[in-house]
């Protein structure tokens, strides 16, 4: 059960309405990287999570986040508080409105639909969908997914701190940026509690396969490091000449009875090429500067209803 305490958990000070950044500010209210994003990720992960330890981080941080949501959402509202009243008010000329809500971003969709609050959108008014949340309910790979989502954060707030000068938005977003940082740690101490988290999930990996670099992007800037050299890896540095990997024939097949093997072969006969046909098309027929080299035949005629009859018997 949730209870609402009026209190933001930062405070929210705005300097001057700002209908353009209240937009780009959305990106941490509906986008992917989101707040909104961010507790439904670890509120369903908690739902699903049979470890009391981890169900209550998830817990935690998950309700945190909705107030985080809350913060922003708080900011978003301040920063169109002006245009709102000017809007609901026509106080100002029309010119004059008009060019204030069209600045830029979606902040003409804000005030006109939503009044200034905010809406569950990111930046560019692409409605927020729950395909943000990448849950996979085993706890190694949600862990590394979480940390990454942190991490994300953390850098768009950074980007936002950087387009604005108002000091109580920067104080705020500051914060919020912050706490990202706090919740990655959480989520790293989680994961390395987890003896054998990797790799993540029940079944180990091929063993000959675990430990090969396949270095497929050779030419200028091939470069050597830990993460395809030393006695970690081996590398396989002729591709083509080592394939296929596993020793087999390295083509596909399928098991098929004798049935659907002649349907099969039916099937391949009706729709076979013939290579030694080189038909004039529409494209021909309609080429004109730039089209490239086309087919100069002629437009039909005897030949072409021979080698069609000729076709239709082999088939």
């Amino acid at each position: 059960m949730y209870m609402h305490n009026k209190l933001l958990q930062y405070t929210v000070r705005v300097s001057e309405p700002n209908p353009v950044l209240a937009s780009l500010l959305l990106e941490q209210f509906g986008g992917p990287d989101g707040e909104l994003s961010a507790a439904m990720r670890y509120f369903t992960q908690a739902l699903g999570e049979d470890d009391a330890g981890r169900k209550d981080l998830l817990h935690d941080i998950a309700t945190e986040e909705l107030s985080h949501l809350e913060v922003i959402g708080s900011i978003v509202s301040m920063l169109n508080k002006g245009v709102k009243a000017q809007l609901a008010e026509a106080a100002m000329e029309e010119a004059d409105l008009y060019m204030s809500l069209t600045a830029g971003g979606n902040s003409h969709t804000q005030s006109i639909l939503y009044g200034g609050g905010p809406a569950l959108t990111n930046s560019s008014g692409v409605p927020w969908t729950a395909a943000y949340v990448d849950s996979r309910a085993d706890p190694t790979c949600d862990l590394r997914s979480n940390i990454a989502a942190e991490s994300r954060a953390k850098i768009v707030y950074e980007r936002l701190i950087n387009i604005t000068d108002d000091p109580g938005i920067k104080d705020a977003l500051g914060f919020l940026m912050t706490r990202e940082v706090a919740h990655q740690k959480s989520f790293e101490k989680a994961l390395y509690a987890i003896e054998n988290n990797f790799p993540p999930g029940k079944l180990p990996g091929v063993e000959k396969f675990a430990s090969m670099y396949v270095n497929t992007s050779t030419g200028a800037g091939d470069m050597d490091g830990p993460w395809n050299s030393g006695e970690q890896w081996d590398r396989v540095d002729d591709v083509a000449g080592s394939l296929p990997f596993d020793g087999g024939d390295g083509l596909a097949s399928v098991g098929l009875t004798s049935s659907e093997k002649a349907v099969s072969d039916k099937l391949k006969a009706r729709t076979m090429s013939n290579p030694a046909n080189d038909p004039l098309t529409g494209v021909d027929l309609g080429a004109g500067p730039g089209a490239g080299r086309i087919t100069e035949g002629d437009k039909g005629g005897a030949d072409d209803i021979d080698d069609a009859a000729q076709m239709a018997k082999a088939l």
